[in-house]
């Protein structure tokens, strides 16, 4: 083992580190590197050989075993200062590296008392030669030290640190973290717990009270969560937690403790816990408003769905949104039997989605059924539907297209006009048609439109498809190439199998997203 123990230093008074050129260069090397590293400059005897070493140059952060760091440690001999040295592997070392020009690394011992108790220190060292002296760098390697630095490094990463208090003599003890945590000079020292229980928020302060109490005067461990008051207003949630030592009789004589900052965690839950509750309420929302939407849906529409025997004829009815809850869009449809025995077939679509699209389509939905049910005619109707999407000043103003049909089972005939909505497909002997469109332009763009009505035979095995434009509508296309899908599509579909709508709408729709609602009339006859 090399015994490196220092005496009191004094500087080489014979030889100023100014006297040395190279010493400004290698002390701006030495400036910049981390860790202990110093610049030797030996000294010559009268026959020429190395006597000692005096430091010319030290990194600011080299310290020697003496604890004098960085410029404490520039002018000092080495032989002077750590007399033994001369007889250690380590001065031979210096020689060697100095008249070879070669490099040294090894691991010296050094053992030293502190406060009575003997501690021995590895170090690792490595020396070369530079500008015709040695740059010397010394690696602490004590375990005890590494393990203080990680304890000290997760310390700090954790928010925490220890403390100490000696019951019997008074003393207490902080570690550097617990000063942070209470944002307290060092130089202020410790605060017993009783203090710092006056720090404590007013709600926290009985609570922490009776548990200082409780751990000095009878032991009992603690392990609670306070908040404490600092300068500035700043309040933290620290936790402690605290238990003793105690004497032959039970009495509490030393107390080792822990406390850790929980504010930024605390932060953190109460931000989530906000959002949660955000959450929560916008959820309720939510859920209010498909409530809402589904009833709306059910009162204005009946089922989405369904077939149904009016007059002589079958209907299939599917209609199928593309949005959900209060986005409801404006398609709609109606299927009743009027009084005199005829059948009343409505397809309409109401531009745009939300509460007053919905509110537009009832509009013309029972507006529509009403006029029909007391006769008026179709053309009437739907020119008495532009006036009244004209005069509703109280709503935003919207556009509709539609198509009314009325079938008279004892003639076989469809009377049917249009407001600017595509025209119906027949499909007859497995062929498929576009009926020719009378005029009719769109509700509630002019105050005068012309609406003309076209009449058509249905025979037996005829298929009548009404529908609206979701279904021709596809990315890519125009309407007149989606019209002429459905009619191959119709033309090669068994429309008189059941659910025919089920395998027809899919057969057009599919694989493309789909960007409007579709609502379709299968009539048969």
């Amino acid at each position: 083992m090399t015994d490196l123990r220092p005496v009191a230093a004094k500087p080489d008074t014979d030889h100023s580190p100014d006297e040395s050129p190279e010493a400004g260069v290698v002390a701006e090397v030495l400036a910049g590197l981390a860790g202990s590293a110093v610049f030797l400059r030996p000294r010559f005897g009268p026959d020429g050989r190395v006597v000692d070493f005096r430091v010319e140059a030290a990194s600011p952060q080299a310290v020697d075993i003496a604890g004098r760091r960085g410029a404490e440690l520039l002018g000092l001999s080495v032989a002077d200062t750590y007399p033994s040295i001369e007889s250690s592997d380590l001065w031979r070392a210096y020689l060697d590296v100095l008249a070879s020009g070669g490099i040294h690394e090894g691991e010296i011992d050094h053992e030293e008392s502190t406060a009575g108790v003997p501690h021995r220190s590895r170090y690792h060292v490595r020396v070369a030669r530079c500008l015709g002296g040695l740059v010397v760098t010394f690696t602490r390697l004590d375990r005890g030290e590494r393990e203080q630095h990680r304890l000290a490094l997760m310390q700090s990463l954790g928010r925490m640190g220890w403390v100490d208090r000696d019951l019997v003599r008074g003393r207490i003890t902080w570690s550097d973290e617990v000063y942070a945590i209470f944002g307290r000079d060092c130089t202020q020292g410790p605060m017993p717990l009783e203090e710092l229980a006056a720090h404590a928020a007013a709600e926290d302060r009985p609570v922490m009270e009776q548990a200082v109490r409780g751990l000095l005067k009878a032991g009992e461990p603690m392990d609670r969560t306070f908040r404490i008051g600092l300068p500035g207003q700043q309040v933290r949630h620290v936790r402690i937690i605290a238990e003793t030592e105690n004497d032959a009789l039970g009495r509490p004589v030393h107390v080792h403790g822990l406390f850790q900052d929980l504010s930024a965690a605390k932060d953190t839950e109460r931000q989530l816990l906000e959002q949660k509750r955000s959450a929560l309420t916008q959820q309720s929302q939510l859920a209010a408003e498909r409530d809402l939407a589904a009833r709306l849906q059910d009162t204005l529409l009946p089922l989405p769905q369904q077939q149904l025997n009016l007059a002589g004829l079958t209907v299939d009815v599917a209609y199928l949104p593309v949005q959900e809850g209060l986005k409801l869009g404006g398609d709609w449809y109606s299927a009743v039997e009027l009084p005199d025995g005829n059948a009343l077939v409505v397809v309409g679509d109401v531009a745009g989605h939300g509460l007053d699209a919905v509110a537009t389509m009832a509009q013309l939905r029972f507006t529509a059924k009403g006029m029909a049910i007391t006769g008026t005619p179709l053309p009437d109707i739907l020119a008495n539907l532009n006036t009244l999407l004209l005069h509703s000043s109280e709503r935003q103003l919207h556009t509709a297209t539609m198509i009314m049909a009325v079938y008279e089972p004892t003639t076989s005939r469809l009377t049917w006009v249009r407001a600017g909505h595509p025209p119906p497909l027949l499909v007859r002997d497995r062929r498929a048609r576009f009926l020719p469109a009378p005029a009719g332009m769109l509700l509630g763009a002019v105050h005068e439109p012309r609406f003309e009505a076209a009449t058509v035979e249905l025979l037996p095995g005829d298929h009548l498809l009404l529908y609206t434009d979701g279904l021709i509508e596809r990315p890519g296309e125009s309407i007149d190439e989606g019209m002429a899908s459905l009619a191959s599509t119709a033309h090669a579909a068994d429309l008189a199998a059941p659910k025919a709508l089920d395998r027809l709408i899919p057969a057009l729709v599919e694989p493309h997203p789909r960007r409007d609602d579709i609502c379709i009339l299968h009539l048969a006859r």
